[in-house]
């Protein structure tokens, strides 16, 4: 037995040294790698002061160039920049994708000590930031991390010193998803406690108030560009004709007309009436329109590759792009993964097809600015195999000329200008072609104005980000933006009254105007918050963040839910991701409310009458999941008797509809 045990012990403490060596290599590897990096960086940028002006010497030639001037137009900057770029400065310029940053705003090159999955995967999957900083020549980046406004303001700094450092200091432009809501989904989301919290997209179209809308967008702005993001990767101008989209809650609803004041008033509210040093650009997305997925499967995902138009309502799609986001003058446009079947004359992915993208973006709507495709369509990555629907067969070099020959300027997810790079050389793609792209993406560059001061004041983003005044817009959008389905004179409660609750992540806050108890026995009400069902999914990364599938509650759910609301009165709030639902909740509640990102306090408010909800729905609530299924993917509001309609909502609670 101890020779066993000696035997063990040795095998393990082998393990345990050869994983030690094994980390240590690594580490070591990932560590020379990036020191070999910043090595072909050059000395930062020497300022030129002439007539009481101070210039940026980016290119370090002892003179002011024309792009390196202010005064000159944003076309003459970037023809003089244009003309003394590289083909590699060029190539490098045409990607963006994802980059990693530690706690402390430092770019992530080696595996980092820390147990946060996030920085696992960049400290040992994703390129290095030297990497795609110093050798692919890449300046467009999107940040996925969570921090703080401090952290986040001096990862761009730090990152903006590198650029600096580069042959001819292009500054970085520093993308995000949404970080104003309250999901957290890498793939589609960024949850940010540091910035003001407000609804998601279908709660401020539930509030019907634009004015709301550029509101908020301009906060939105002001905390972005405080940390140095300059790239909104939204608003999502998808339709949401599909109940069981995994994305519905990144859109306006299911109205095209109602997408299309909502797209327009938050594009003018992150870029102003043009685009400016003011400014966060807003990359709409998906042209032409991502909502109409077959069966509502989603396109990050082999088996929602498809969007089907059963309906013959391909245009119907088109109205949130051409009455709303392309009238506010959108900067960049982002096409979806999914293949618009039979809509062109290939099957193949939104941003391969020449058809969409030159034909009706390009020519027929006349668009100018940035396209940019989605993420991961052109090689596989460290979060998962390549999205290149319809493509499948052909090589990285063939998808990515394919794609320029579409007419889109910048690849996602992406980190390979060799691609185009060996386009070139060999004559398969001219450099003319390039430098299109290539003026689009500076030309915000310029006007945005990171030429000309790419840093932002640490210390101000502090008081910007998520300060009281942002916070209380934030909280008064969540009130207003809730509905009111069913009130059985219940609401609003009484001052003391009894409240037990179920799916508060803050319930305490009920004591600021009634009594919490621990049991329904002692309780006057039942207060009861649930979420949207969906069917958990993980064969895929990122797929149990994308929430598909059934929208019905199983039998062992429902049956919790019923129980609880048969002992007491009660009333039911469900967060809504999706359509649920909720045909045996609403009879057996006593009052019914649906929200999309109203806080524990806030729906305190709500209940005991001291903030009114003024919601309507942006989407109609179907009956039944047979219902569900007989709807047409691309049409709205067709489901069959539904429970709540599109537009549904009690005013106040005196249970007059509106």
């Amino acid at each position: 037995m101890k020779k066993l045990t000696r035997i063990i012990t040795r095998l393990l403490l082998g393990t345990i040294g050869i994983l030690f060596i094994i980390v240590v290599g690594f580490y070591g590897y990932r560590y020379i790698k990036a020191r070999n990096n910043y090595a072909l960086l050059k000395a930062e940028a020497p300022v030129i002061k002439r007539n009481g002006v101070r210039y940026r010497d980016l290119n370090k030639n002892n003179r002011i160039d024309i792009y390196e001037d202010p005064a000159s137009s944003p076309e003459e900057r970037v023809e003089d920049l244009l003309g003394q770029m590289t083909l590699e400065e060029k190539a490098g310029c045409m990607f963006i994708t994802m980059i990693g940053m530690t706690d402390e705003g430092k770019p992530i090159d080696t595996p980092p000590f820390s147990l946060d999955p996030v920085n696992s995967l960049f400290g040992v999957v994703m390129p290095q930031s030297s990497e795609l900083i110093a050798r692919k020549l890449m300046n467009s980046f999107n940040i996925i991390h969570s921090y703080d406004a401090k952290t986040l303001a001096t990862f761009n700094n730090t990152i903006q010193k590198l650029a600096e450092r580069t042959r001819l200091g292009i500054p970085v432009t520093i993308a995000t998803d949404p970080r104003h809501g309250t999901p957290d989904n890498p793939g589609a989301s960024v949850y940010t406690p540091s910035f003001s919290q407000w609804p998601t997209a279908p709660g401020l179209a539930a509030t019907r108030d634009t004015l709301l809308v550029r509101e908020f967008g301009d906060i939105a702005r002001q905390e972005y560009k405080a940390v140095g993001i300059r790239l909104a990767l939204h608003p999502m101008a998808d339709l949401a004709t599909e109940p069981r989209w995994g994305r519905v809650n990144g859109t306006f609803g299911e109205d095209a007309h109602l997408s299309a004041i909502m797209t327009r008033a938050y594009v003018l509210g992150f870029q102003g009436n043009s685009l400016g040093h003011h400014s966060v650009a807003c990359m709409t997305k998906h042209f032409s329109g991502g909502g109409p997925q077959k069966d509502g499967e989603d396109a990050h995902f082999p088996y929602g590759r498809e969007q089907v138009y059963p309906g013959k309502n391909f245009d119907y799609h088109l109205i949130p792009f051409t009455e709303g986001a392309f009238p506010a003058k959108t900067a960049q446009i982002m096409p979806y993964y999914g293949i618009p079947v039979d809509q062109t004359n290939e099957n193949v992915a939104f941003a391969f097809n020449r058809e969409i993208i030159t034909g009706l973006l390009r020519d027929s709507l006349r668009f100018d600015g940035v396209v940019c495709t989605d993420w991961n369509i052109i090689n596989d990555s460290g979060v998962g195999p390549v999205r290149a629907w319809g493509v499948e067969s052909l090589t990285p070099l063939e998808r990515t000329r394919k794609v320029l020959e579409a007419g889109c300027d910048q690849f996602g997810g992406e980190s390979s200008p060799e691609l185009i790079i060996q386009l070139v050389r060999s004559g398969q793609i001219t450099e003319e072609r390039i430098d299109q792209s290539v003026r689009r993406i500076l030309r915000d560059k310029f006007r945005l104005g990171l030429f000309d001061d790419p840093y932002v004041n640490i210390q101000n983003a502090e008081k910007i980000a998520g300060n009281e005044r942002f916070k209380a817009k934030g909280k008064r959008a969540q009130a207003k933006s809730t509905v009111l389905l069913k009130n059985n004179d219940l609401l609003p409660l009484k001052q003391k009254t009894k409240v037990y609750q179920e799916g508060m992540n803050n319930p305490g806050v009920l004591r600021t105007y009634g009594e919490l108890v621990g049991s329904p026995e002692e309780a006057d009400v039942i207060v009861l918050r649930l979420r949207t069902p969906f069917e958990p999914r993980n064969e895929y990364f990122l797929e149990g963040f994308f929430h598909q599938g059934r929208l019905y509650y199983e039998t062992a759910e429902e049956s919790a839910i019923l129980a609880l609301a048969q002992q007491k009165p009660t009333i039911v709030v469900v967060n809504l991701e999706r359509p649920a639902i909720l045909t045996r909740v609403s009879e057996n509640a006593a009052a019914l409310m649906v929200e999309f990102g109203t806080s524990d306090e806030v729906l305190t408010q709500l209940l005991f009458g001291e903030a009114t909800p003024e919601g309507r729905l942006p989407f109609e609530l179907p009956s039944n999941w047979e219902a569900v299924q007989q709807q047409l993917e691309d049409v709205p509001y067709d489901s069959e008797n539904p429970l709540y309609p599109f537009g549904f909502g009690l005013e106040s609670f005196g249970g007059t509809k509106y």
